[in-house]
């Protein structure tokens, strides 16, 4: 058998209304003094309360950063790092969307260890050690809570990795009551994304490509692919909800293990030049990645196609390969999200760049069950124009 390592989050505590019970579940974990780390659409809304009352009963102190933004630069992680110092933080918590969790592992990780943040971009390079980590997801989609990884927006556009064990969270607490307020375009577009971290990690070419990570992709993809339309067209649903997140963080343990390919190297630059959301970049270049990949990946993508579409399960695999490819397409389509780059206000005089930039993602594209070339990608770009 292939070696491997398989490392994730210790331990997941699952449950509607389990954020309420915040304050027992890290109480001793985290230290006295935590700071909350947030966007402020997800403060308005109401959703830290009832993890705050939970502190406050438990007698831990608390203080709140709530300036995360999508694609969060340097300079937002810096000033939430600020405030830790500041307030004295003892242990972190994020709050939130991917963003939100991805800024609190940096923030536990360098008010701790002191490591410069321009010095820890890539695999491996961060060292800790850091501040003890607990991530509460608001969103079904980047399984952040589950991953050694945080990625950052550097300079005007491009998204740079930090990727290293250490940034591993201690505690994930999934609860399904924080997703129900969430609108049907974003638990599309982030279902979708997780559905992507499945299959990608399921294909990947990495050498730590595993027998783990392939059982989690695939209950990943069929919870996903049974409970994606329902949670966008019920949003309160509370037991879709409860699925998709479950289907999200199994995704991300096999991602975390298993990394992602170039699906996720041609959405980066759509997102960091145009702001496009990361979910609904990945959407718009999935199929064509796909195709490219599917004369390397039939047989891999056949063995997936039933999970997500049951209909497909009788079919050859030649057919199974095709359905599975189409009908992630037409997923899309039906769940509302924009179909082309020019829908989302892409110009096609900018797909060279986005091209040369996706190239720029080698930690990536090495794990692409087929090499892709710069001319590879910039015909990607094209058939999604």
């Amino acid at each position: 058998m292939t070696p491997f390592v398989f490392n994730t989050t210790p331990p997941i505590v699952s449950g509607a209304g389990s954020a309420a019970r915040l304050g027992e579940i890290i109480k001793g974990r985290l230290g006295q003094r935590v700071l909350i780390v947030t966007d402020a659409g997800v403060a308005k809304a109401g959703l830290l309360d009832a993890a705050l009352e939970s502190l406050t009963a438990a007698e831990i102190g608390w203080a709140i950063f709530s300036e995360v933004v999508a694609d969060p630069p340097e300079a937002v992680i810096l000033k939430a790092l600020e405030q830790a110092k500041t307030f004295g933080a003892e242990g972190v918590v994020g709050l939130g969307g991917g963003s939100s969790l991805d800024v609190a592992k940096l923030v536990a990780l360098l008010a701790r260890s002191g490591e410069p943040l321009s010095d820890i971009y890539g695999v491996g390079l961060a060292k800790g050690p850091r501040l003890p980590l607990a991530l509460v997801p608001t969103t079904a989609g980047t399984g952040s809570e589950v991953t050694p990884i945080s990625i950052v927006t550097t300079g005007a556009s491009e998204k740079k990795g930090v990727v290293s064990p250490v940034i591993l969270p201690d505690i994930a607490v999934l609860d399904a009551d924080l997703t129900l307020k969430l609108p049907p375009h974003v638990t599309a577009a982030t279902g979708v994304d997780a559905m992507v971290h499945a299959i990608e990690a399921y294909t990947s070419a990495s050498a730590n490509n595993n027998p783990l990570s392939r059982m989690l992709a695939m209950e990943a993809l069929r919870l996903l692919g049974a409970n994606i339309r329902t949670a966008v067209t019920d949003g309160d649903n509370r037991d879709a909800r409860g699925k998709m997140l479950l289907g999200s963080l199994l995704a991300g343990q096999a991602f975390a293990n298993s990394p992602v390919a170039a699906v996720h190297a041609l959405a980066y630059p759509i997102g960091g030049h145009f702001h496009v959301p990361h979910g609904l970049s990945n959407a718009l270049v999935l199929p064509h990645v796909l195709a490219f990949n599917a004369q390397a990946a039939r047989a891999a993508y056949s063995e997936l196609a039933p999970l997500a579409f049951p209909q497909l399960a009788e079919k050859g695999m030649a057919e199974r390969c095709e359905g599975f490819i189409m009908g992630l397409a037409n997923l899309s389509a039906e769940l509302g999200l924009q179909q082309r780059l020019r829908d989302v206000k892409i110009p096609k005089d900018a797909l060279a760049m986005l091209a040369a930039d996706a190239m720029k993602q080698t930690r990536l594209l090495v794990n692409n069950p087929r090499p892709l070339r710069e001319e590879d990608a910039r015909a990607i770009y094209e058939k999604a124009w």
